[in-house]
């Protein structure tokens, strides 16, 4: 569990949850029912200043969560079995809880903010421009980023954005020689090879809107 020291691992987190269960499990039912309510944004803010005011509770609620055979493995080696089934009920009785505790722990962990888990978007059309409209929401877990709406044009100039932003990272870390890890390498290769693919598509799509503009009987 590289989140944390070994030597606090479990001893020290499950140990300072226990101290403060009451307290901890109190604010578990709030955000549980924030959650159900759907009011993802702030539930995703007091995890966050859980996570700053006290590591060792956060990182013994995350781990509880995942209803990780390892972590509840360890804690019954160094605490017992009993410690280690309050951890268990915890994932039970706070099961709306695991998404956010685990956005939170990767921006923990990996020095990441609102992470995008998925992209919703709509496509609809303007008669009078002639053109398709994409509506698309960035998500991080439950949380809704953003709402933006715009021409496949318009749409692509964010993408190329991001993507110029991108190869401007890299550059600089070629620049002063910092490496890449083999994991971020490895995915990187696949998002590259996805990028071409859907240029690919969007190559013949101009191709035939060429041969055929839009509005043209």
């Amino acid at each position: 569990m590289d989140e944390v020291d070994s030597d606090e691992m479990p001893r020290v987190l499950v140990e300072e949850f226990l101290d403060r269960e009451a307290g901890t499990r109190q604010l578990l039912d709030d955000l549980e029912q924030r959650t159900l309510e759907g009011d993802h944004g702030r539930v995703r803010e007091r995890i966050r200043d859980l996570a700053e005011s006290n590591r060792h509770v956060f990182y013994a609620v995350a781990l509880s969560l995942t209803g990780s055979k390892q972590f509840y493995g360890d804690v019954e080696a160094q605490l017992g079995v009993e410690a280690a089934d309050v951890l268990r009920d915890l994932g039970e009785t706070y099961p709306a809880l695991s998404e956010p505790f685990g956005v939170v722990r990767t921006e923990q962990t990996r020095d990441r903010h609102n992470p995008v888990t998925e992209l919703e978007a709509t496509t609809t059309y303007v008669p009078e421009e002639e053109v398709p409209a994409i509506r698309y929401t960035p998500k991080s877990g439950a949380v809704d980023l953003y709402t933006g709406k715009g021409s496949p044009e318009e749409v692509l100039q964010v993408a190329s954005y991001l993507v110029q932003a991108t190869t401007d990272s890299l550059d600089s870390a070629l620049d002063r020689d910092y490496s890449v890890n083999t994991e971020e390498l490895s995915a990187l290769i696949d998002r590259q090879e996805e990028l071409e693919s859907e240029l690919g598509r969007l190559r013949d799509q101009i191709d035939e809107l060429r041969r055929k503009p839009v509005g043209d009987e």
